[in-house]
């Protein structure tokens, strides 16, 4: 059994030679009346033959689960960290870390399929991977930029022509890559090449159309990237120490270590941390201003006149709280916190599917992680799973119940034309008004 052991008699009376540390641990397991005291003696007494007396234990203190612990809050601290210094730093900063972030979890996932299925040997597979990348990328951000800088795109001559032809040439970069994939097929590798095709492009549209989303809710304003990801990140903690400290019943068989405890506690949690960051943003044009580009200052400026989802309202509570809160019957709500009911809701209980289908997915593959480069948290991937899906709840939810026509959109996109075609707008335009009634009243208030 190695050093410092001694001959005696184990509990349960078994004459055997084991480690001083594991006639404790078995002998506080028999004392404490533990059902599940058999099942741990047996897997000690096994780990005996193999495992030193410190080792031992360790295990049966659990100091190995404390450790993952500390070494998972230390990180989780520090990555939380460096979210508030790029907030700090402003939304294009923002945007950058939202582009190496998106890259690296397409690098993780595309190494997955790479040694997976062993193609080491199939020609170009990398390359066009890579390329593929970099022509979705180029549409996603040229639609970007022609939608929310349309002034600084056509006051600069190659970039109106970029803009003008940006589809035409986005297609023609994908179909030159798609004619060198067609060209790289090889006979005895088909049905590899074609899996690769296919595992490249499922994560294209996995990693980097969801991210073009995140980047699309940062432009309609800071509160709409920060509050998302923050929602998610809390309930990604709370769940975990809910279900640490409390976890008793399993949730789904995909993720053994995920509970019912956690998932309640992280779902009242991630509500309540949503509607107090909301509360505390909302008060700040830093955050609520949509990003726009300055033609002036020749730069890009976070600065507005807060819409009426930023200013404080009054609601009339329900009648029966009116014996508990007496005799306050109203409360002083931003708008918004009322939207990141929602937010937080989705963050919670559909978030966490996006947890499980990263789960499912790395069980088909029998792999622990994405990667390795967080230690105790494993891949960048790992730590996004739930995120993209969030990303594209809220673009859906700004468009349907938050965004309405944008009269700067529209002025810019006119004076993009030609005169005459300005000229014929402007007379449709007197003519609707003066059907309803408008313009006559206007001409009298002029005067």
């Amino acid at each position: 059994c190695g050093r410092s052991t001694s001959l005696g008699r184990c509990p349960g009376g078994i004459l055997i030679r084991c480690p001083n540390p594991l006639i404790w641990l078995l002998s506080t397991q028999r004392s404490s009346g533990s059902t599940s005291g058999v099942s741990q003696m047996t897997e000690l007494l096994t780990l005996s033959i193999r495992e030193s007396p410190v080792t031992l234990w360790r295990k049966g203190l659990g100091l190995g689960q404390w450790k993952n612990w500390w070494v998972r809050g230390i990180l989780t601290l520090a990555m939380i960290s460096f979210f508030f210094f790029i907030i700090y730093l402003g939304p294009m900063v923002l945007m950058m870390i939202v582009l190496c972030v998106q890259i690296k979890c397409f690098q993780e996932i595309i190494t997955i399929g790479y040694s997976v299925y062993h193609s080491y040997h199939l020609p170009w597979f990398r390359t066009l991977s890579w390329y593929f990348l970099l022509c979705v990328n180029y549409f996603f951000y040229g639609e970007t930029v022609t939608d929310y800088f349309f002034t600084l795109v056509q006051r600069e001559e190659p970039l109106r022509i970029l803009s003008k032809y940006h589809r035409f040439i986005s297609f023609a970069l994908y179909l030159t890559g798609f004619c060198m994939f067609v060209l790289s097929l090889v006979k005895k590798h088909y049905r590899l090449q074609f899996y690769m095709f296919g595992w490249t492009h499922v994560t294209l549209l996995i990693v980097v159309t969801q991210s073009h989303l995140i980047i699309h809710n940062l432009f309609e304003g800071m509160i709409w990237f920060i509050v998302p990801i923050s929602c998610v990140i809390c309930n990604d903690i709370m769940a975990y120490m809910f279900g640490f400290f409390f976890g008793r019943t399993p949730l789904i068989k995909l993720s053994p270590k995920k509970t019912w405890e956690g998932f309640i506690g992280g779902f009242f949690s991630t509500i309540v941390f949503g509607i107090m960051l909301s509360y505390v943003m909302a008060g700040y044009r830093y955050f609520v201003c949509p990003v726009e580009f300055n033609n002036d200052s020749n730069s890009f400026q976070v600065d507005c006149e807060p819409s009426d989802l930023f200013q404080l309202q009054d609601y009339a509570l329900p009648r029966s709280l009116y014996s508990l809160l007496s005799p306050q019957t109203t409360v002083h709500l931003y708008p918004f916190q009322i939207h990141s009911i929602a937010l937080s809701s989705f963050a919670s209980i559909v978030g966490p599917f996006g947890g499980f289908f990263a789960s499912g997915f790395k069980r088909a593959f029998k792999i622990k992680d994405f990667a390795n480069t967080i230690p105790g948290h494993g891949g960048i991937m790992d730590r996004f799973d739930c995120q993209y899906l969030m990303a594209t709840f809220v673009n859906v939810y700004i468009a349907s119940f938050i965004r309405g026509p944008n009269p700067s959109k529209v002025i810019q996109q006119l004076l993009a034309l030609r005169a005459d075609q300005q000229l014929h707008i402007f007379n449709s335009l007197k003519a609707h008004l003066t059907e309803k009634g408008l313009l006559p009243a206007l001409e009298e208030a002029t005067a």
